[in-house]
């Protein structure tokens, strides 16, 4: 972890300017192409949910601007950053799931599979205080084309992501997929590469994926 100093940090006007907002905020939502991502998951037997939130720890790990937080008055970056999503547990309720993220797939899944069993055992909606974190969920049931996030106020400046239905777009299997960030850290053309990267390891699963 390291601070940054604002004094000589590009983005300083533009922390200046969007850390002052109420709800600084902003929310992208596009379709990406899951035609070779979704059987690779099937057919090797793997938890979608777990090959979901890998592949988006990965690019946002890639990409210094989703590591970035803020912290009072200062701006930190984190060397690597752990995703956490909801699970459904009994009773149509969900419970808070986090997981050490790992580079190595098969080491990642591992973890989560221990942790997801852990968690629906003793589950717990009681946020982590800590920030190296990536907040996401999953809506399997709607091919959504918009996704507000709740925020506690003061807001935090954890990237939010979110994923939903897939459907059939010609010979293409789509999915919906959200990215929620603070506007003091990030912009557009961040979130952008963001979608671009994980395109990429959407078309080739094979070169990260392992048999189950």
């Amino acid at each position: 972890m390291r601070q940054i100093n604002l004094d000589t940090w590009e983005r300083r006007d533009h922390f200046k300017q969007f850390s002052t907002w109420d709800y600084p905020h902003f929310n992208l939502c596009a379709n990406v192409d899951v035609t070779a991502f979704f059987p690779a998951v099937k057919q090797r037997d793997l938890s979608f949910t777990v090959a979901t939130l890998f592949v988006l720890a990965r690019t946002a790990n890639a990409i210094r601007e989703f590591r970035y937080r803020i912290r009072g008055a200062t701006v930190i970056e984190h060397e690597i950053v752990h995703p956490g999503t909801t699970i459904l547990r009994d009773g149509n309720l969900f419970t808070f799931c986090t997981v050490d993220y790992a580079e190595d797939f098969g080491v990642f899944a591992a973890r989560a599979a221990e942790q997801i069993a852990y968690v629906r055992a003793h589950p717990s909606i009681e946020n982590e205080p800590r920030d190296d974190l990536l907040y996401s969920t999953s809506i399997p049931w709607v091919s959504f084309t918009s996704v507000m996030h709740p925020l506690k106020f003061p807001v935090d400046s954890v990237p939010r992501f979110a994923w939903g239905k897939c459907f059939e777009d010609g010979s293409s299997i789509k999915m919906p997929l959200s990215v929620q960030a603070h506007h003091a850290l990030m912009d557009g053309v961040h979130v952008g590469q963001f979608f671009t990267d994980i395109q990429v390891y959407l078309y080739n699963p094979d070169s990260f994926l392992v048999d189950n």
